[in-house]
């Protein structure tokens, strides 16, 4: 009897162990995977490249075994961790000096419509078929290829299209409408009742300003204001408590 109970407590420290071990090495793995992320920049997101897709769903694998594998030696995996993301930035260097290398590491975007012409030898060489690219079109609503003079197939997987002339949208200057150049870009001002003092310095403006642009509305606080974005012709936009209440 005694024995068995010991036993029970035994395997109740070592589960208490293995609980607190899984969180602390969840917790580093987090925050060293953060600062990683932020480490290797936004082109990881916003330029999805195949290198860059490969890259992230290893630094995720390692990451998630470290985190969720007992038996996997810590720091060993937080060292193969911070190497693969040495080498993902090496390799973004080297990219940047070498165009051999960036078409080695990325490819390089294809034609798949010239002139208003298909290239059936460029739909082979990226393997991809008139489905993918009707579907491709009609994303940028295009529902016909003879609108369309050049198409080229990115190498993040997304397609360029330059239509037609007499297929593109007419532009104001086309139109002989103002084509001046506005004032501010549109920025948050208040947002739940709180003036956004860091747009208003990028602005060069101040609370004064604010204060005179919602007198001149009939609103004496900026705590009846819920949200307020500043338009490019320097007016507010304005959303007030009560409004959305």
């Amino acid at each position: 009897m005694k024995i068995s109970y010991k036993r029970s407590i035994d395997r109740n420290m070592g589960l208490e162990v293995n609980f607190w071990e899984m969180i602390l090495r969840t917790t580093i793995s987090f925050a060293v995977l953060l600062f990683l992320a932020r480490l290797l920049g936004k082109k990881q997101l916003s330029q999805l490249t195949f290198f860059n897709y490969i890259t992230g769903i290893t630094i995720g694998s390692i990451a998630a075994e470290i985190a969720s594998q007992k038996e996997t030696p810590f720091i060993d995996g937080l060292l193969s961790l911070i190497w693969w993301t040495l080498l993902t930035i090496l390799m973004s260097w080297i990219s940047l000096k070498s165009s051999r290398a960036r078409v080695l590491l990325d490819d390089e975007p294809t034609i798949l419509i010239k002139d208003g012409k298909l290239s059936v030898k460029s739909l082979k060489s990226t393997r991809m078929h008139m489905d993918d690219l009707l579907m491709m079109l009609r994303e940028q609503s295009i529902f016909s290829i003879q609108d369309v003079h050049y198409a080229v197939l990115e190498t993040n997987g997304e397609l360029s299209v330059f239509k037609k002339p007499n297929q593109q949208e007419a532009t104001k200057q086309d139109v002989k409408a103002d084509v001046s150049l506005p004032v501010y870009m549109p920025r948050e001002i208040i947002s739940d009742g709180k003036i956004v003092q860091k747009n208003l310095l990028e602005l060069d403006l101040d609370e004064e300003w604010v204060m005179r642009k919602l007198r001149k509305q009939g609103i004496d606080s900026v705590e009846d204001v819920f949200y307020a974005q500043l338009q490019t012709n320097g007016s507010l936009y304005i959303n007030l408590r009560k409004e959305i209440e």
